[in-house]
């Protein structure tokens, strides 16, 4: 079992994730800062470690995260939804926080920083069949889990 780092290491490791993504979070703010003009608020969150835009006028619905920037096309990131294997009918998972998969999505990123999207549409973009939406679903199911390979 692997311990997670001590306090007084996790907020310098978040600040050099956060700068890692930079380039994704920038294009994040610039999506953000269209959606503003179409009606959505920010606010930031302290627990998805992120920017939020809720409201975002465009999209299929759900929410869509660039480095620390969620955007959000509901009212807030509190709402249920399904995993990704439940809507493909492959599990019957409980349904699950947006918030919490959303969370997950912004962990990936701070590791992998500007090569996040690259690697993960390398294997196969949104749906079931991405080890990073599986990785996200799982964290919102357990507060687990979150990175896209399990540890040895």
């Amino acid at each position: 079992m692997h311990a997670a780092p001590s306090p007084w290491l996790l907020r310098p490791l978040q600040l050099l994730g956060a700068a890692w993504t930079l380039p994704n979070t920038a294009l994040g703010l610039l999506a953000g800062a269209m959606a503003l003009a179409g009606g959505a608020r920010v606010r930031a969150s302290g627990r998805e470690l992120a920017l939020v835009f809720d409201g975002v006028p465009w999209g299929p619905g759900g929410a869509l995260t660039l480095g620390n920037v969620i955007l959000n096309t509901g009212a807030d990131l509190g709402s249920r939804c399904v995993t990704y294997a439940r809507h493909a009918g492959l599990s019957d998972d409980a349904p699950i926080r947006l918030a919490d998969h959303e969370r997950a999505h912004v962990f990936q990123y701070m590791v992998l920083g500007p090569l996040f999207l690259p690697v993960y549409f390398a294997f196969g973009g949104i749906g079931v069949r991405n080890r990073f939406e599986r990785a996200a679903d799982r964290y919102a199911l357990s507060g687990r889990g979150w990175w896209p390979w399990p540890r040895p």
